[in-house]
């Protein structure tokens, strides 16, 4: 039997998703507790702006530019003292800053743009998008773990932002990234998709939930597919993962065999949750779909994910 690694393409599916664009190299292993202060006096330092999910992004004839220099973001009430570092460049290094000043200061050229219309116009390329859900993570992860897990007292920032210490126990504490199953449950002829209730009217998508403890990633697929929608899944295959800043996740994409297609939906859960012969879905994805249903937008996995089974032939 061939090892399945030498048959695997080259280029992998997730390079094609939104947020994984990311070429900094990180610098993990040559980071001091000073490296983000060292950094941000580097003439050639490129910052990120970022406050409440949204990026600042200024714009000209050029186009869209997501960087800013040091000089640049006094007027921006940035934080720099909570500066993380997200790597280097052949250009330099490059940061993502909190910025505290509101959208509606903001002079006409500059835009603060949730996350999600960054990648879904396509506004920065895709090397600027990872570096994005890099950033937002990391600025959104020390927001959320000030304090100290073990003893309750104030953690402080370390190596640039990649960890936090506890000055009262010396406890150490790293970034996390919470894995998120996101599964598309197919025949050989249908598949499954739902509506949560915070979707647009007339999406619908891929099921997912997260990963739990002690679980495998096939497992979660399996349990999450049937506490949503009644349907056991067999054989589950891997196929790609996404970054997903929202806050700090992990999408895992995979298909689930349908072992029935009789529906329970957990209504707690979804809206709606419905099986899509191959030809409906098409004219989902193209937009011509008679009452109007479409499917998440390119960036998205779980786009690929219907996409990628859509293309089959069976």
């Amino acid at each position: 039997m061939t090892f399945r690694l030498f048959e695997a393409l080259e280029c992998e599916a997730s390079q094609s998703v939104a947020f994984a664009g990311n070429r900094i190299d990180r610098l993990s292993e040559k980071r001091s507790d000073d490296s983000a202060g060292h950094a941000l006096a580097d003439p050639r330092a490129r910052l990120m702006l970022i406050r409440e999910g949204r990026l600042f992004v200024k714009f000209s004839a050029e186009g869209a530019n997501p960087y800013f220099t040091l000089a640049e973001i006094g007027a921006f009430e940035a934080d720099t003292k909570h500066a993380v570092l997200l790597g280097s460049e052949a250009h330099g290094p490059i940061l993502a800053v909190p910025a505290c000043i509101v959208p509606e200061r903001l002079a006409d050229d500059i835009k603060a743009i949730d996350f999600r219309s960054i990648y879904s116009q396509g506004l920065i390329d895709p090397s600027a998008l990872g570096a994005l859900a890099q950033g937002a993570a990391l600025l959104s992860w020390h927001s959320n773990h000030q304090f100290c897990g073990k003893c309750g007292h104030r953690s402080e920032m370390r190596a640039g932002g990649c960890k936090r210490l506890c000055t009262s126990c010396g406890a150490q504490h790293f970034p996390r990234t919470d894995p998120v199953v996101i599964m598309l449950a197919v025949t050989p002829h249908k598949c499954l998709l739902g509506r949560s209730p915070h979707f647009k009217p007339g999406m619908y998508s891929a099921l997912a939930g997260f990963i739990e403890p002690g679980e495998t990633i096939e497992a979660a697929v399996r349990r999450e597919t049937f506490e949503e929608a009644g349907i056991r899944l067999g054989r589950v295959v891997y196929q790609a993962s996404q970054p997903w800043p929202f806050p700090y996740s992990l999408m895992i994409g995979c298909f689930g065999e349908a072992l029935n297609e009789d529906i329970a939906t957990d209504t707690a859960e979804l809206e709606d949750c419905r099986w899509f012969s191959r030809d409906e879905l098409l004219t989902a994805i193209e937009g011509t779909h008679g009452d109007g249903i479409f499917i998440p937008p390119y960036g998205a996995i779980a786009h690929h994910l219907i996409r990628t089974w859509a293309a089959e032939s069976v």
